[in-house]
């Protein structure tokens, strides 16, 4: 057989037609080289979002229509002001032309000028008599940056055992270690893991990257004795037995070296809220838990709605009965009705764990911290789960999101995340994407979002095609930032980017100009362009969340040790001889151990507890704000939480925190290391 013919590429056509709706025709995977994308994946991509574009008579009609479309139109869907500023949408309308602006404070203005911060509703009449409504949102012109420097930890959350939780780590050992690390170690800060809502299993997949709702958090996260109405339970033999079964979840992990059984967990911890179900709510509390669902409304009722329907009919909506698919249809509004209890069971799960989540952001800050908890955004959601269910009509049918092949993956990557359409989010005023921030911002003292270039654009990939015959689709950037910058400031809460890898030009420099930091993580910051060495540490932007790694990479004993390498052979993973692989791996750690004793970071000092502090006494010679130190590095961990390119091959988001010889580690152990304390030690007195 021959070689595969090449991809038609897009007609002159069907390339103007793609430009109108933000729907690229090429991409560049480095700056000396430009890739076509294909008709087929721009068709499907304009397909997606309502264009039909199959054939050149229909690709021409879609042009002129849009092409008139947007002639007639005075305004965008959403147009942005930052601060006092006039937007350009603005200055360019006709000479003469009328405005009034609706506030979300009710009152109504004829001037955009010293309009609130907020989402206003906009209403233009030209001259001609021709009208106009869009959504006016008004944003600070940048997030305030945080008041000096701090340190914080980096964990994820189920690997955080205390020698009271029930299996995995929970909102309380979250509070448990801000308050210890505020108050004795001086630290700013915690990261945690995302704590969205899980598609229900079993089994329930692991990642908390692909969740079933981004807005609304896992009740699996809950200490359960925290619950207020646990202790009213009256059959005290059931309470007895749960506690007996938590023990035995969290002895299999601590004391046998299980593996976290998030599914096991979450059997024990349902049963438990069952229970707590049945106790009435005191009248406080029940006053409470109805402002909550009015303050939530529709959004967490079709949250609950949908958990109760998936506990009947599995939890892919796609199988549901046609009248359950829609969230807005009759059925689903008399199935809503005959499972009123089970809606309200799953209602007020989210209200329990709302509260903790805000008791751990309360223990940090009265600790001390002046961020306190950092939670991470997932960049999607599971095409199954409930957010793609109750807001269908914004994210793009039969598209996925990936990303094209680079020098890491020749293949390309699809993540599986259906993606919010653009032209839907811009018609809502981007209501969704508010409503998401306005609820995590209610306990977050800052925010990573993953993947902060899909604020951009995000490379869709057409259903039942590979990652390589997708294209990118563009979002409007402004927009995106306006809604974060405003939600963000205000909650008062910092923005962290999770900027690694290729990123377009630009965007790095528009993210800066808002206040939203990056990441830059130790390994990567090398002088690419020029001589490829490590970067001295006083040329490291001072804008960012500076790091010796993450989850998704080796812990920095391993990196040192190049103990990376060996797992990654053991897998089958490397693409190159192992020979090869661990010559490069010595290389560029033997370049970091000559700066480092270059800077009088190491002098006096060896062995492996030694250099991991001269790495962190590294990166407080940086000028960048937010410093954070991966938790399992304090006690020797070797162990990734994440390998990337593995599925069933590795324990991915199942491990507990370990110490060097692979035991684990509690909360209470953590707190009283030696090593953990004098590695942070070095966060507060950087001194060699």
């Amino acid at each position: 057989m021959g070689a595969p013919r090449p991809a038609e590429p897009p007609s002159a056509d069907l390339s103007r037609l793609a430009a109108l709706y933000g729907v690229a025709t090429s991409y560049s995977p480095s700056p000396d080289r430009t890739v076509t994308a294909s008709a087929t994946a721009v068709t499907l991509a304009l397909a997606a979002l309502g264009v039909d574009a199959a054939g050149p008579d229909a690709v021409r009609a879609a042009l002129t229509a849009r092409e008139r479309e947007r002639g007639a139109r005075l305004l965008p869907p959403t147009v942005v002001a930052w601060g006092t500023d006039t937007p350009a949408a603005l200055t360019a309308l006709p000479d003469g032309t009328r405005l009034s602006v609706r506030t979300e404070q009710g009152e109504t203005l004829a001037s955009t000028r010293h309009l609130p911060p907020g989402v206003h509703d906009l209403t233009v009449t030209a001259p001609d008599g021709r009208t106009a409504r869009a959504h006016l949102i008004v944003a600070p012109p940048r997030l305030p940056a945080p008041r000096g420097r701090s340190y914080g930890l980096l964990v994820q959350l189920y690997s955080l055992l205390s020698r009271r939780s029930w299996g995995m780590g929970d909102l309380a050992d979250l509070g448990e270690l801000a308050g210890w690390a505020g108050r004795t170690r001086g630290a700013g800060f915690v990261q945690v893991n995302p704590l969205h809502a899980a598609v229900p299993g079993p089994p329930t997949d692991p990642s908390p990257y692909r969740p079933s709702s981004r807005r609304f958090p896992d009740p699996v996260h809950l200490r359960i004795e925290d619950v207020p109405e646990f202790a009213h339970v009256e059959d005290r033999d059931r309470v007895r037995a749960l506690l007996e079964r938590a023990a035995r979840l969290r002895g299999a992990v601590l004391d046998k070296g299980a593996l976290i059984d998030r599914d096991a967990v979450w059997e024990a911890k349902r049963e438990a809220l069952e229970l707590v179900h049945e106790v009435p709510l005191g009248p406080g509390r029940q006053a409470a838990y109805a402002d909550f669902r009015t303050a939530q409304g529709q959004a967490l009722q079709d949250h609950a709605t949908w958990y109760a329907l998936a506990e009947v009919h599995g939890a892919d909506w796609h199988r549901w009965p046609a009248e359950l698919r829609d969230p807005r249809s009759p059925g689903t509004a008399r199935a809503r009705r005959e499972l009123a209890d089970r809606v309200d069971f799953h209602s007020r799960l989210v209200w329990l764990t709302d509260a903790q989540l805000i008791a751990a952001q309360r223990a940090a800050r009265e600790a001390g911290m002046p961020v306190g908890i950092v939670h991470d955004l997932a960049v999607g959601v599971h095409p199954a789960g409930a957010d793609a269910w109750a807001q269908q009509d914004h994210f793009a049918a039969g598209m996925s999101v990936g990303a094209p092949p680079d020098a890491f993956n020749a293949r390309g990557q699809d993540w599986g995340l259906p993606p919010w359409r653009p032209d839907r989010l811009a018609d809502s005023g981007y209501a969704p994407f508010r409503a998401l921030l306005r609820a995590l911002f209610r306990y977050a003292g800052a925010l990573r979002i993953d993947h902060v270039m899909g604020l951009f654009r995000l490379w869709w990939v057409p259903e039942g095609h590979p990652p390589t015959e997708g294209t990118y689709v563009r979002y409007d950037a402004e927009a995106m930032l306006a809604v974060l910058v405003l939600e963000a400031s205000r909650a008062g809460s910092v923005v962290i980017g999770e900027d690694l890898g290729t990123v377009e030009p630009g965007v790095r420099e528009a993210l800066r100009e808002r206040g939203v930091y990056g990441t830059s993580v130790l390994w990567f910051e090398r002088d690419w362009e020029g001589d490829r060495r490590p970067l001295p540490p006083e040329t490291w932007r001072a804008d960012c969340l500076a790091t010796a790694t993450t989850h998704d990479l080796p812990p920095t004993a391993a990196r040192l040790g190049g103990e990376h390498v060996e797992l990654r052979d053991r897998l089958g993973l490397l693409t190159r001889p192992l020979e090869e692989e661990r010559a490069e791996a010595a290389a560029d750690v033997g370049e970091w151990r000559v700066l480092l004793r270059r800077l009088g970071l190491l002098e006096g000092e060896a062995g492996e507890e030694a250099e991991i502090r001269a790495v962190h006494r590294y990166l407080l010679r940086t000028p960048a704000r937010m410093i954070g130190v991966w938790l399992p590095d304090g006690v020797g961990d070797r162990r990734p939480q994440n390998l990337p390119g593995t599925w069933d091959q590795y324990p991915n988001w199942r491990l507990p925190i370990a110490d060097a010889e692979g035991r684990p580690v509690t909360l209470e152990d953590l707190t009283a290391s030696p090593r953990l304390r004098a590695l942070l030690a070095t966060l507060t007195d950087p001194a060699p």
